[in-house]
């Protein structure tokens, strides 16, 4: 019998079977994934093969093959990746751009996380009720910025918003992964979203200005019209895992856009003569902080840093 996994906890999975229940299930131990070194077999998302047996819990013993999935660098083993979700329609990105604060680097390698594995992303930068002056103005660049290089963005406030119709029908019947760093407003959204859900939130920490998490783990919440959510935890980077060198220009499409006309093929697009990524630099066709998010991911490939 094939099933969808809705949560995991690490040790154990829930999942919704095709007639509609919930079972709880471990994975068989011999289980392993084709081409990928991963610290978790199975994710949310995935559909699976499962074995119900009688008088002990059910267990796992093979996943369908995945349209996609997103991995993120195992924050503990640097060699082996951590994938978030499986089978994913589109993203969320959520951003705040203070209480607590969400770095452009943080964005631009979400971004191109989601560029290598071809899922469609949306900015969503939440608390806008709290930002005046040069937030505000820092707000309104950020979203310039990413709407230029061809990003959807929206600003919306997740506590003061009377109406979200607009993301229900963006989510509708589709999968979608909601991302961003702890106490930007994820579980708040899902709250408005779907009030039956009862996500737990959390001031953010007044040391360092920083998130708490108050999601432990991956979960798909089921939309009252069609679609799930994705939650997963408060994200703190993401690595140049699974991307090789110069690759990694590739997910930044308006570096990739100019560097088509670089007069070097593998152009590293640092020192090279004839560097249209450089010109076009220069000439503020890209932005200095996107430049330096492509830098800072060509670095990781030499040193293995996992940064946020």
């Amino acid at each position: 019998m094939n099933a969808l996994v809705v949560k995991n906890t690490g040790s154990w999975y829930r999942l919704k079977t095709e007639d509609g229940r919930l079972v709880d299930a471990k994975v068989k131990g011999n289980l392993r994934l084709k081409g990928i070194k991963s610290t978790n077999p199975v994710a949310v998302g995935d559909i699976v093969r499962m074995e119900e047996n009688p008088g002990v819990s059910a267990s796992i013993s093979g996943i369908e093959d995945r349209k996609n999935y997103m991995v993120r660098k195992a924050s503990n083993l640097s060699k082996q990746s951590h994938v978030i979700a499986a089978n994913i329609d589109q993203t969320f990105l959520i951003v705040t751009v203070n209480y607590p604060v969400t770095t452009p680097a943080f964005i631009d390698r979400f971004l191109a996380t989601t560029e290598a594995y071809r899922i469609p992303a949306l900015i969503f930068f939440n608390k806008i009720d709290r930002y005046s002056g040069e937030d505000k103005e820092y707000l309104d660049a950020l979203i310039y910025l990413y709407q230029t290089i061809g990003y959807a963005c929206r600003a919306i406030s997740a506590l003061e918003d009377k109406d979200l119709s607009f993301m229900q029908d963006l989510l509708k019947d589709k999968i979608t992964l909601f991302s961003g760093h702890s106490g930007v407003g994820k579980s708040t959204i899902i709250n408005r979203l779907i009030p039956e859900a009862r996500q737990k939130t959390q001031e953010i920490s007044n040391y360092h200005n920083k998130g708490m998490h108050t999601t432990t783990f991956s979960e798909m919440i089921e939309l009252p019209g069609g679609g799930y959510i994705i939650d997963t935890p408060g994200i703190k980077g993401f690595g140049a895992f699974d991307m090789e060198g110069v690759e990694i220009s590739h997910y930044f499409p308006e570096i990739f856009r100019f560097s088509r006309d670089c007069k070097f093929n593998n152009c590293s697009h640092r020192k090279e003569p004839g560097c249209a990524v450089r010109k076009a630099l220069e000439e503020r066709y890209i932005s200095e902080s996107r430049y330096r998010s492509y830098l800072s991911m060509m670095d990781d490939k030499g040193d293995g840093k996992y940064r946020d």
